[in-house]
């Protein structure tokens, strides 16, 4: 990294070989649920009223037709790197079965990106359940330990000498919490005493994977995971006011079951008390507790009260069209708690903004995203002027998509799509992060 003076300052460029890059994931986009011998997940067909609109995922934004197109378009962004999942149910359509047809569309994918001079990184599992998966139990049953320890060595198998960044799982604090506590998200379960069991399968499934990888990858693996990541951010920055956040960030709601729940028996081996009613036990630490070469953190919105619900004192320019709060400094004091307290190196693996982004004479001036990016940035850039090691950051999403149980309305994308047509159009926000990318952020 390069260090120079403005203004009586050191101003620490981004490393020369930062991976600046996009993310997506299979379900939000591919569609083709049928298609290619793939089978149904635990999204494609949603009982009905859980998903608004009554939406599903099976089209999507129709990456499955338009890989080549989609990618090319990764091209004119100018990424160096591109966070995308793979489909369980596309590779593995069935207990033991391997899809050589599913197998064959990520190989294509990533055979592009490698010509393209971008490299990929794999997320293994991101939410789409195989429905024959669930069946069985899903993350209810201890079954789940050696289903997703045989898919990870399908997949290893198949990718690993072109595949370097693997991520077995994305965010395990919505998919389970989500999917089979409070039943927003599929499959739609209320068991809201479940979390230990489910913790400990979860974990466990991702500690079998990580190992899998490191004994068959065939090309040097750096493998991590991607935390639905937050922190409180400080009054002021005083250094009261900071251990006060700081604090608060790992023992205080979102704080406690959002980030150390998950991040301090998988990291650091230490078991969790929560509320007085979920505890994870001693002896499920050996067998939960990965080597990391790296952390993943999704961060949208800060930890404080009201982010992510209606708040009247905040106006409309300050939240996503979810109602999410936008504030930069969330990335910042998020990156520096994680640093600080799991002494890790961090990529951003997700972060970005939703709009009712619509297209006018040909252009989307998507300026309410430009702005959440230039802030945003800016708080990474403090991060890495600080000397936190963050090796990466990957904007969500690439492209618009199926967004979960709030259907099509949300747009996160880059590029807009026409859901009738499956037109393409890069927004205004996209030209601005190439410009991000073509400078390594000197433009920030």
């Amino acid at each position: 990294m390069k260090n120079e003076i403005e203004g009586g300052r050191y101003i620490m460029s981004f490393p020369k070989d930062f991976l600046w890059g996009t993310a997506t994931s299979s379900v939000q986009i591919e569609g083709g649920y049928l298609a290619g011998g793939r089978t149904p997940s635990i999204w494609d067909n949603p009982p009905q009223g859980k998903v608004k609109g009554d939406a599903n995922p099976q089209i999507a934004s129709d990456h499955y037709t338009h890989w080549r197109e989609d990618l090319a378009l990764l091209k004119e962004l100018g990424v160096k790197s591109y966070r995308f999942s793979l489909s369980w149910s596309r590779i593995m359509p069935s207990p033991g079965q391997v899809n050589k047809e599913g197998i064959k569309f990520y190989q294509n994918i990533i055979d592009e990106l490698r010509r393209l001079k971008i490299d990929p990184l794999i997320t293994i599992y991101h939410w789409d359940l195989p429905l024959w998966v669930h069946k069985l139990g899903g993350w209810l049953s201890p079954k789940i330990v050696k289903l997703f320890a045989e898919y990870t060595k399908v997949v290893v198998d198949a990718y690993s000498d072109k595949v370097q960044y693997w991520i077995p799982l994305n965010e395990p604090q919505p998919f389970i919490m989500n999917g089979y506590m409070i039943g927003k998200h599929a499959p739609f379960k209320f068991r809201p005493l479940a979390l230990p069991k489910l913790t400990r399968h979860c974990l466990t499934a991702f500690n079998q994977s990580a190992a899998i990888i490191r004994k068959y990858a065939k090309t040097p693996p750096k493998v991590g995971i991607a935390m639905a990541a937050g922190a409180f951010i400080p009054e002021d920055e005083s250094e009261k006011a900071i251990a006060t956040a700081r604090h608060k960030s790992f023992y205080h709601k979102g704080g406690l079951m959002s980030n150390r729940w998950w991040s301090d028996p998988l990291v650091k081996g230490k078991r969790v008390r929560a509320y007085g009613i979920y505890s994870l036990k001693r002896r499920d630490m050996r067998a939960v507790q990965t080597k990391l070469d790296f952390m993943g953190i999704n961060n949208y919105s800060p930890f404080q009260a009201n982010w992510h619900s209606v708040n009247e004192n905040i106006s409309a320019e300050q939240k996503n069209c979810m109602g999410w709060v936008n504030d930069g400094r969330a990335l910042y004091w998020t990156i520096r708690f994680f640093a600080e307290r799991y002494k890790l190196p961090l990529i951003i693996t997700e972060n970005g903004t939703c709009d009712h982004d619509v297209v006018v004479s040909g252009q989307v001036n998507d300026t309410k995203r430009v702005k959440y990016m230039q802030d945003y940035l800016a708080n990474l850039k403090r991060a890495v002027n600080e000397g936190y090691e963050v090796l990466g950051y990957q904007y969500w999403s690439f492209l618009d998509n199926f967004e979960w149980a709030e259907g099509y309305g949300p747009r996160f994308g880059l590029v807009h799509i026409d859901y009738e047509t499956q037109k393409r159009t890069m927004k205004q926000s996209a030209y601005f992060y190439k410009e991000v990318i073509k400078t390594n952020g000197e433009n920030i």
